[in-house]
């Protein structure tokens, strides 16, 4: 039900409040700085940059996280089908040509609305988080039937699907670990997630095998550009077997171009040491080796190694970890099953973006567009992100009740 009254700061967790407001400045300030890095990224007007765009985002991020404070979240469980039908259908419209938008480099993922393109892809996840929440929230006979077995994979694979399609396979690999980590916490039979896992896996091995090892003529299809990332973090030759001389020439020359990026983010995490070359003051970003386009979002984690060194680069962990661990306290104290489970999944959620976007800076994981919480630049990560902790302090306001 709605709240009659203000909410008490006591209400909220502080801890994370503390490490939120903490990212968020370190988001502001190395935006500016891998934005900001010579005179003509300041020529226009200082409210049209992205470092104060990216404030503007946080501040409406943090009114929607208190709006979703004020609603209890049995009620938000309620409409959770709605949220979650209303995101697949924004997931198909983005697939149309004339709705949905590619920025110019193919892949469709944005819809215009005119003061605002976002991403159906960074709603559709807050929506299934809810959705599933709600629908694993059953007697525990009923998570052992196998038929809800399937009804909570479909909930899952759906959208899953749908933003593959876009394609985003980054954004819809994130689903994967937290709709299984979901149903496990909520009692689904391990046998079956065990099977499930084990299926996943095998198909992994397998579709990994068929790129890098497979003759062109029985490659599974997928995107060209989804190809070559795996090509160049397994370090395998784009040239095809029997190709010649000139062929492999320009197979190098592209194998190098499709690498850039991800060299140069690990140069600029390797070159920060133990103290950085202080805040704006990154060679990597200033030199535009660091690609400017890339630098503020995908690869802001690298701009921050660089200025601030391991001790900033351990900083940011720190504050995520705060989140994290402040995040599974609040599950463990959740006064329902569909607490916890809400709980459980935005703390999956998040870790999943946080590991695979530092492990590509670090080339332990494929380059993919997955931003970093907080702290990339981008209005539809910043939102959802925040109102997916707005739902957690929901959590821990009403933790109490009954």
């Amino acid at each position: 039900m709605f709240s009659t009254q203000p909410i008490p700061s006591e209400s909220f967790d502080r801890l994370q409040m503390a490490a939120l407001a903490g990212l968020m400045f370190l988001g502001a300030a190395f935006v500016y700085s891998a934005t900001m890095a010579n005179d003509a990224a300041g020529a226009g007007p200082w409210y049209d940059q992205s470092w104060a765009r990216q404030i503007v985002w946080y501040a409406l991020g943090l009114v929607a996280a208190l709006a979703v404070c004020v609603v209890d979240y049995h009620t938000l469980a309620r409409w959770s089908l709605v949220a979650y039908g209303a995101s697949i259908i924004t997931l198909v419209a983005v697939l149309i040509p004339f709705i949905g938008k590619t920025h110019g480099w193919g892949a469709r993922r944005w819809i215009d609305i005119g003061f605002f393109q976002f991403q159906p892809g960074e709603f559709a996840k807050l929506a299934f988080i809810l959705a599933a929440a709600n629908f694993l929230s059953r007697p525990a006979d009923e998570l052992r039937q196998p038929l809800v077995f399937w009804k909570g994979m479909g909930l899952m694979l759906l959208p899953c699907v749908l933003i593959m399609k876009e394609p985003d396979l980054g954004s819809a690999l994130v689903l994967l670990p937290t709709g299984l980590v979901m149903m496990l916490v909520a009692g689904t039979p391990r046998r079956y997630l065990l099977w499930l896992v084990g299926g996943v896996g095998l198909l992994g091995v397998l579709l990994l095998a068929d790129v890098v090892y497979a003759p062109a003529a029985w490659q599974i299809h997928m995107q060209e550009y989804q190809r070559q990332r795996l090509l160049v973090y397994f370090g395998k030759d784009f040239a095809p077997a029997g190709a010649t001389k000139a062929e492999r020439q320009r197979a190098a020359d592209l194998q190098r171009n499709k690498s850039y990026q991800s060299r140069q983010a690990l140069i600029s995490v390797g070159s920060g040491g133990l103290w950085g070359q202080g805040w704006g003051q990154g060679k990597q970003t200033a030199l535009s080796f660091l690609p400017p386009s890339a630098a503020h979002n995908d690869f802001i984690f690298s701009v921050i190694a660089e200025e601030e060194g391991f001790v900033g680069s351990v900083m940011v962990l720190t504050l995520y970890a705060v989140v994290l661990f402040s995040g599974l306290r609040i599950a463990g104290q959740a006064r329902d099953r569909l607490g916890k489970l809400v709980a459980v999944g935005v703390v999956t959620l998040l870790f999943s973006h946080v590991f695979i976007n530092i492990g590509m800076n670090i080339r332990i994981v494929p380059v993919t567009g997955i931003p970093l919480p907080l702290l990339s630049y981008g209005g539809s990560s910043v939102l959802c992100s925040l109102i997916a902790l707005g739902l957690m302090q929901n959590i821990h306001i009403h933790r109490k009740g009954y």
